[in-house]
């Protein structure tokens, strides 16, 4: 049998309709590293590996809507209190050391700010992890994604699931969900998924002003 090279799974990544899963098995670090120089920057598909295990997820426009309006409030939280928090989108978390890989649907640095700015690139042997990842949960996704993240030490991970935000640390090697948020201590899940739901009910613009005025009475660092 032939084998699967880096340009097969580059040409399949390219075809997966919206919303839709590929998986493989038994596919070599090697061939995960070439696969993300074939697809070059800017992909639009996530990727995760973790051992061996290939797994490429094509976005949808209700995860890529969801994406868009979590973004934007953090984006207030950044204006408001007038705090350092860098963006870096789905930037590659991935080691050789441990063999995983991962690609959230959005990034942020908060306390870790200071020592990313200007970075294009991560380097996880140099560079700290990001403080915050969120994921917008599919049902078809089958890695344990929070394993793999809990391994990179990302402090904080949101998931986003109908509507709803749920927060979770990194306590010893798992995660625990929390009411509140690590990264921003005043703001818990249930009033970020307040927002999230009239952002996809009203519009992001309705929201984020909406979240701007709740951040000028409860937003502390």
């Amino acid at each position: 049998m032939a084998s699967v090279t880096a340009v097969d799974y580059r040409t399949a990544a390219a075809c997966l309709p919206a919303g839709s899963v590929l998986r493989a098995d038994g596919v070599s670090w090697q061939e995960y590293e070439q696969l993300l120089a074939a697809l070059g920057e800017g992909y639009a598909v996530r990727i995760f590996y973790d051992r061996g295990k290939l797994e490429i997820m094509a976005p949808s426009e209700p995860r890529e809507g969801a994406k868009s309006y979590v973004h934007d409030l953090v984006v207030a939280i950044r204006d408001e209190l007038d705090i350092d928090v860098e963006s870096r989108g789905s930037w590659t978390l991935k080691s050789g050391r441990i063999a995983q890989g991962a690609e959230a649907d959005d990034c942020f640095y908060v306390q870790n700010a200071a020592r990313i700015i200007g970075k294009d690139e991560l380097d996880l042997a140099h560079d700290p992890p990001p403080d915050l990842a969120v994921e917008v949960e599919r049902t078809n996704a089958s890695l344990e994604k929070l394993a793999i993240y809990a391994a990179f030490g990302v402090p904080e991970l949101w998931r986003v699931t109908s509507g709803r935000v749920r927060m979770f640390w990194l306590v010893d090697a798992g995660y625990e969900e929390s009411a509140v948020s690590r990264a921003f201590p005043f703001l818990t899940a249930q009033a970020l998924s307040r927002f999230l739901a009239q952002a996809q009910r009203e519009g992001g613009r309705k929201a984020t002003r909406a979240f701007r005025v709740w951040l000028s009475e409860h937003g502390r660092i």
